[in-house]
């Protein structure tokens, strides 16, 4: 109690006070954890485009690859600072993260192909990200009188299909990486369960108050690294693949990359330095179905800042966190394109970690961001980052993508649920979510179809549940009255 006061005295605040004070004691741990749980998700789609338009390090494009990772990290932390402080109308002063979205993943692919692959389909990729970002930023500001169209019935129901969405990745990394040799081996599950056994006991069992409590999603990652490293200094590395391929496992810590990271880089701008072979060009095969992700994210960022609010602050999202928020969304997608970067939108991760802690003090995520910024100057911290297993990670992601579809039911539970109620949330999720996540299902749609509605399923499921929205009489049986009905 002294120590409390103490605090208190010298105007320090909770870590569940957006704008308060804490100590950078507890600032910096808890800033940490959204490092942690968003690292490797903001590298992953940029070495993935960039292998897709040939930029490997073997086609001579070394120093470029690694300037472009430095830059996203920097991006990264630089748009996360703008979306909590805002700068005038941009940024919703909300506890989002923001990072390089893998959800333009599927378009990404089809533009290299369209524009020809090689720098140039990169240099045309930034032209469209410049553009789409500009137009999703003023959607943002046109947010406010389209409102009316998001009650907590439809952002409710978006913020589930988020979180469903979710789930497989978060069992994916659990298993060791999609695609690795030694995917759901014993090794990599035995990692993740202790990562989430180690932030159970620390969450439930520590005191509730206490940095080991707030901070239990970091300790536990650190837990499972330190095992990881264990494994790696008293096990085999390799394993035979049932082609008698030798192959690495996933859970192998390798310190090479570390050792050869630089300490100091200077970041360099589109078009200059190591990114000097990059020009940004305008092509109307880029620019369209890019430019319709940029609808997409924008619905995406809407649901994700619903759910941060709702499930780290216990409110609905206002109309300025919204708008603010997909202006940022938007803008900061643009400024990423000058630094060779891909869109820069809300992690959904890091919205998974406010809703299970409830910590949502924007100066201790504000120390995660900086810390991004400077493993962007220094590539030896930004490399011990991400040679860390995703079977680690896993097990911390199962816990926080499952509390994004918590928080969804808490949004759609608000107000009673009816008949109506019922109807709109069943056929948004049944047929919207389910559509859109089920391979295969739009295969013989027109491309402009599958890429709006393909993919992840968070579009068709938002317009499911806005058109039934609109369309449904308001009026609607409780769910009680309807039962107690049927009893007489």
């Amino acid at each position: 109690m002294k120590a409390t006061n103490k605090k208190k005295s010298e105007g320090y605040s909770s870590p569940y006070d957006f704008e308060g004070r804490i100590p950078l004691s507890q600032a910096i741990p808890l800033g940490l954890q959204h490092v942690m749980a968003m690292f490797i998700g903001n590298l992953t789609p940029l070495i993935i485009v960039m292998g897709v338009c040939g930029l490997t390090a073997d086609a001579g494009f070394g120093e470029l690859r690694t300037a472009l990772l430095q830059n996203a990290m920097i991006i990264a932390g630089v748009v996360t600072l703008v979306q909590m402080f805002s700068i005038g109308p941009v940024g919703g002063k909300v506890p989002i993260v923001m990072g390089t979205s893998s959800g333009f993943l599927g378009v990404l692919n089809n533009t290299v192909a369209a524009c020809g692959g090689g720098i140039l389909a990169y240099g045309a990729i930034m032209g469209a990200c410049i553009v789409g970002g500009i137009f999703e930023s003023v959607l943002g500001a046109f947010l406010k009188p389209l409102r009316k169209f998001f009650p907590p019935i439809v952002t409710g129901s978006v913020v589930i299909a988020i979180g469903l969405s979710l789930l497989g990745v978060g069992i994916n990394y659990f298993c060791g990486g999609s695609g690795k040799a030694d995917y759901g081996s014993l090794p990599n599950l035995f990692l993740g369960f202790v990562v989430l056994v180690v932030i159970v006991l620390l969450k439930h069992f520590a005191p509730q108050k206490s940095i080991l409590s707030s901070s239990a999603i970091l300790f536990g990652i650190l837990a499972g690294y330190v095992v990881a490293i264990i494994m790696t200094l008293t096990l085999p590395h390799t394993g035979i693949d049932a082609d008698g391929v030798q192959y690495t496992y996933s859970w192998v810590v390798d310190f090479a990359q570390v050792k050869n990271a630089a300490w100091i880089a200077v970041p360099s701008f589109i078009g200059f330095g190591a990114l000097s072979d990059v020009k940004i060009t305008f092509q109307a095969s880029a620019i369209i179905p890019i430019g319709i992700m940029f609808i997409v994210t924008a619905i995406e960022t809407v649901g994700d800042i619903s759910a941060c609010i709702e499930g780290g602050m216990d409110r609905e999202a206002t109309d300025s966190e919204l708008s603010g928020g997909v202006i940022c969304d938007g803008l900061g997608s643009a400024f990423a394109a000058l630094f060779g970067v891909l869109p820069n939108t809300s992690f959904s991760q890091n919205v998974g970690l406010v809703s299970l802690t409830k910590v949502v003090n924007r100066f201790a995520i504000s120390m995660g961001a900086i810390f991004l910024i400077l493993c962007g100057f220094c590539p030896k911290i930004g490399a011990l980052m991400s040679i860390m297993p995703q079977s680690v990670l896993g097990g911390a992601a199962v816990m926080m993508f499952a509390s994004i579809l918590i928080s969804g039911i808490q949004l759609i539970t608000k107000h009673p649920i009816g008949s109506r109620e019922i109807t709109i949330i069943s056929v948004a999720i049944g047929l919207g979510y389910g559509l859109g996540a089920t391979t295969g299902a739009t295969a013989h749609l027109p491309y402009y179809v599958q890429l709006i509605f393909g993919g992840s399923g968070i579009v068709p499921c938002s317009l499911a549940a806005i058109i039934l929205n609109i369309v449904l009489p308001k009026e609607s049986k409780p769910v009680r009255e309807m039962w107690e009905l049927e009893d007489k």
